[in-house]
């Protein structure tokens, strides 16, 4: 610029007229996920959100907040930005209702170097299908432009969720008792963590992601690999509130091995059977196209298993058949005994666990 230029905001990269235009188009999508206690008003300094006409008497709060880490480069660079909101809520809202809270309301933080509003859009129109199938509403956000910071056509994505549960009732895992069964409900594919190991066998394998998958023809394995995570809320809300689960365990980083034992107390131990659920292709995949092993494969992806729930043997039947009806996939894949605090899973051939080291590797 010349000495007598004037300088302006636009001119040193970032758009406000485009900000106003984007919180102008979403709108609607925002307002499409009211729900009692939320009217959905965006544009203020805060959002509001009123516990009493949500229904609760003596609530405890209960904050999550998470990100879809380099998933979002798969996504980036292949075009498709539709799922990684529906990622974004649910690996908040999947936390919050593994403590049996309730997710309200939902936040998000979009940050690029130039904002480019049809991707935004996009984006934002995922996370407000994942706050609508959470059941939480989204009642504010914020749009960053920040040149420099980010290369051309990155963003970054971070969530931050509140739940409620009635005091007394929240999920500790203090009910968790010898005799206690596993149970295990599918995922919906990788979900959104290990990314940054499939993203290296992708380039180093030289995988073709936009043709159909080798494990299901029907499908492109880019789709296949960007499946949205599964939300469990609303088909696991009811079965909580009945009081019919001991704990429940999101399988995230770290997998079965290094989250479930996160709600166990002391002096128990998780035998998991990896045997009782069908692994799925795309797992079969993975493991056999990067040569895993299996504790490093078990800790790294949720090998088909995305929540786990502990249940009294007694109650098992009516839970499985409860989120059955509720369109989950249940399966019974182990049982609590006593012994060292960990989880141990037994596959076909080998046998892995970590009943100590597990701890070192969470800060929450």
């Amino acid at each position: 610029m010349s000495d007598e230029e004037s300088y302006t905001y636009a001119k040193a990269g970032v758009d406000i007229a485009a900000g106003n235009a984007l919180v102008k188009a979403i709108g609607p999508l925002a307002r499409a996920t009211a729900r009692p206690g939320a009217d959905v008003s965006l544009g203020g300094f805060g959002g509001f959100f009123d516990l009493k006409a949500a229904g609760y008497r003596d609530p405890l709060l209960v904050a999550a907040n998470d990100g879809v880490g380099t998933k979002l480069k798969l996504a980036i660079d292949s075009g498709r930005h539709d799922g990684v909101g529906v990622d974004l809520v649910a690996m908040c809202a999947n936390d919050l209702i593994v403590q049996g809270a309730e997710p309200l309301f939902f936040l998000d933080y979009f940050a690029t170097g130039k904002l480019d509003n049809g991707v935004a859009e996009r984006v934002i129109a995922g996370i407000a299908e994942g706050c609508r199938q959470a059941g939480c509403a989204l009642i504010g956000g914020e749009t960053a432009e920040m040149p420099g910071m980010y290369a051309a056509g990155d963003y970054d994505l971070a969530g931050f969720c509140v739940g409620a549960v009635e005091r007394g009732e929240a999920l500790t895992g203090d009910k968790v008792a010898e005799g206690d069964v596993i149970l295990g409900l599918a995922s919906s594919g990788v979900h959104s963590n290990g990314f940054s190991l499939v993203r290296r066998l992708a380039a180093d394998k030289g995988w073709k992601l936009d043709r159909p998958a080798l494990f299901d023809q029907e499908r492109l394995l880019i789709e296949a690999l960007l499946a949205p995570t599964r939300i469990y809320v609303r088909s696991l809300l009811p079965v909580i509130r009945a009081g019919l689960v001991h704990a429940l365990a999101h399988i995230t980083g770290g997998g079965l091995l290094e989250n479930v034992p996160r709600v166990l107390p002391e002096g128990l131990h998780a035998r998991i059977d990896a045997g009782a659920w069908p692994q799925p292709r795309l797992m079969a995949f993975l493991q056999a196209q990067g040569r895993i092993e299996p504790g490093e494969f078990a800790r790294t992806f949720n090998c088909g298993i995305g929540m786990v729930l502990l249940v009294s043997e007694t109650d098992v039947k009516v839970v499985s058949e409860r989120l059955e009806e509720a369109g989950e996939k249940v399966f019974t894949i182990g049982r609590i005994e006593s012994g060292p605090r960990g989880c141990t899973v037994s596959g076909p051939a080998e046998t892995w666990s970590t009943p100590e080291a597990w701890s070192a590797t969470h800060h929450g």
